[in-house]
């Protein structure tokens, strides 16, 4: 994922928040697991940086014949945490 700091000053923290939906054979979407991890900072003012993080879900959350799709991601600004993050 590309992070591109478009403000004027240098970003010091952050985290990226992600939503992984458990999701059916007929594609409905039965839950939502929320995860979150720091941004890697600092990321200068009009810099741009790459980054990568590996979303996981505990198996039993998935029953057999559903799958998973990392849907939502967000960046939130400081040092915030997400329920189940």
């Amino acid at each position: 994922m590309s992070l591109t700091n478009s403000g004027g000053s240098p970003v010091t923290s952050g985290t990226v928040a992600f939503g992984a939906h458990v999701i059916d054979a007929l594609g409905i979407d039965w839950a939502t697991v929320t995860s979150s991890q720091p941004l890697p900072v600092p990321i200068e003012a009009g810099a741009a940086t790459e980054a990568s993080w590996t979303v996981c879900v505990d198996a039993w959350r998935v029953p057999w014949g559903m799958h998973v799709e990392t849907r939502d991601v967000a960046v939130l600004p400081g040092a915030a945490v997400l329920p189940g993050g």
